[in-house]
């Protein structure tokens, strides 16, 4: 997370050093009022208070100033370094996915990605920058203190030290442990929260609604027990703060009111050096709550690490070869499984899908079919075999370059929150309306799109309109048509359609004269005999 931060090092530093001065300024004036009023009780001329009340007005006005301009600073350089986190943190998760992410629930990537980049805001605010603010402003208290009283120095140095370290070693350690289950229960709570609402309909359809929000309130009911946890043991960091500084007041009284009776200091600076030492532990005030901070902001950082540190299930080519304007796409002995020690998806499969060919794919349910799509488009790595393109092995080509020449429309088409026209150009950005009607017409839904009162201004989605299964997976294929590739790999493009317009997609698809190489995959047998081969896996294998 340093390294993370190594651009915004002036910014933080600066920030420490506003914090330290902002103390110190705090701490100044508690001593010359404390200063000004002993001496005032002894009725001097009014001019030899004027360097008083000008430091106090000074300490007073800086003290605001620099806490104001600190805030600023340090809340920048937070804000900064989080935008910063945040993207680092996408460009690592964007190549685990979709193959690299295992079984890890959407809730529990959500919470990380959001609620624990989140909390590394606090790394600097209130985990590092207080204990360098409290050792530069402590530093200066016990400085002045030597120039008062020598004596007293020392005194307030151990006190200063022993309450800083006691109270933030014992916060410390109540709050580790509390730390490394709060960000993993707090995945459990969104998870589950999540899973609620996506399957809200057959929560109801089965009478399990009650069962799931009990789910949800035992998963609060936890994580509000180690709030009140994290507010007992930062309850007792205050109490060991005050307890220390009411023994260091009394401490350094005794030697302070011991050298006023020897004459070695003037009773004008006992009321200085009271408040000097109880300002001074306004600087390590902070401790406990870094310290219980820290552990949160550690645990946190686990978490993100251990998942953005997997390793990417596909790699970049250092020196990627110029895609082909047109290849052949080929599966040759091809071995794959998500597991070293589970069984082969993929044992021997072959294919070859050239332009303007058609396949179908058909197969058992679990048979390894989309997994071969997967692979095709460099989702997944084969663990043996060989898959090409124009002959050259497929990884030594970009990823985006593959894709640009195969594209691939899955079972679980996803609908941005944004209009049908936007979802469809999202293929191709520079489409025009009129290529947008043709590749919803080919997929057989411009009619209906046509129908309604927006026509393609219509809001899809989350959070648009609601679109049936049959629609979502028309306007995906329609994205697929607009993309331009050469070669199509669709996955089950006719389920969810009725009869007829999954014979009118098929139909449209099969009819194309172009030069698309086109591989289906399907449990349909609608129209088998319009492909030009048509391949069945079976335990791995092309039989």
């Amino acid at each position: 997370m340093l390294a993370e931060a190594r651009p915004l090092r002036r910014r933080l530093m600066l920030s420490i050093l506003l914090g330290a001065c902002s103390i110190a300024a705090g701490i100044g004036l508690m001593v010359t009022a404390g200063y000004l009023i002993s001496k005032s009780a002894l009725e001097p001329p009014i001019l030899s208070l004027g360097v008083a009340i000008g430091l106090v007005q000074l300490f007073g006005v800086s003290r605001a100033t620099f806490r104001y301009v600190e805030r600023l600073v340090s809340h920048d350089a937070a804000f900064r370094f989080l935008g910063r986190l945040r993207v680092s943190f996408y460009e690592r998760l964007e190549p685990l996915v979709p193959g690299g992410l295992g079984t890890a629930r959407s809730g529990d990537l959500l919470s990380r990605f959001v609620g624990d980049v989140e909390t590394m805001q606090f790394l600097f605010l209130r985990a590092l920058a207080p204990p360098l603010v409290a050792l530069a402003a402590c530093a200066a208290a016990v400085s002045a203190a030597a120039i008062v009283l020598p004596v007293a120095a020392p005194v307030l140095g151990v006190g200063l030290a022993a309450g800083g370290l006691i109270a933030a070693a014992a916060t410390g350690s109540a709050a580790r442990a509390s730390a490394r289950r709060e960000a993993p229960l707090r995945a459990e709570l969104t998870s589950e929260v999540v899973e609620a609402l996506a399957l809200t309909p057959e929560l109801v359809a089965f009478g399990r609604v009650d069962w799931e929000l009990e789910r949800i309130d035992a998963a609060d009911h936890s994580l509000a027990t180690l709030a009140r946890r994290h507010r007992r043991i930062a309850g007792l960091g205050e109490a060991l703060v005050l307890l220390a500084s009411g023994l260091t007041l009394i401490a350094v009284l005794a030697v302070a009111t011991s050298a006023v009776a020897g004459g070695k200091l003037g009773g004008v600076w006992l009321g200085m050096l009271a408040l000097l030492a109880l300002s001074s532990f306004e600087a390590i005030r902070p401790l406990p709550v870094a310290a219980q901070q820290l552990g949160s902001v550690v645990s946190a950082a686990e978490r993100l690490y251990e998942l953005a540190d997997r390793p990417a299930p596909v790699y970049e080519p250092l020196r990627p070869l110029t895609p082909p304007e047109l290849g052949v796409l080929r599966l040759e002995q091809a071995r794959f499984r998500y597991d070293e020690r589970g069984p082969w998806i993929l044992d021997g499969a072959s294919l070859e899908l050239r332009p303007g060919r058609r396949l179908a794919l058909v197969g058992e349910s679990g048979a390894g079919k989309t997994t071969i799509a997967n692979i095709l488009v460099r989702f997944l790595e084969l663990d043996g075999g060989r898959a090409t393109l124009d002959g050259c092995d497929l990884r030594d080509y970009a990823q985006d370059d593959v894709r640009r020449l195969v594209a691939f429309a899955g079972q679980d088409a996803h609908l941005f929150s944004t209009t049908i026209r936007e979802n469809v150009r999202f293929a191709r950005p520079g489409a025009s309306d009129e290529e947008i009607a043709a590749t919803l017409r080919r997929a057989g839904i411009w009619d209906w799109i046509s129908s309604l009162p927006a026509g393609l201004d219509t809001y899809v989605g989350e959070m648009g309109g609601q679109v049936s299964g049959g629609q979502r997976r028309r306007i995906a294929l329609a994205r697929a048509f607009l993309s331009g590739a050469p070669l199509l790999v669709l996955d089950e493009p006719t389920s969810h359609l009725d009869r007829a317009t999954a014979e009118a997609v098929m139909t449209d698809l099969l009819d194309s004269a172009d030069d698309t190489g086109l591989l289906v995959i399907t449990h349909d047998d609608l129209m088998l005999d319009r492909f030009d081969e048509v391949l069945r896996l079976e335990s791995g294998r092309i039989v």
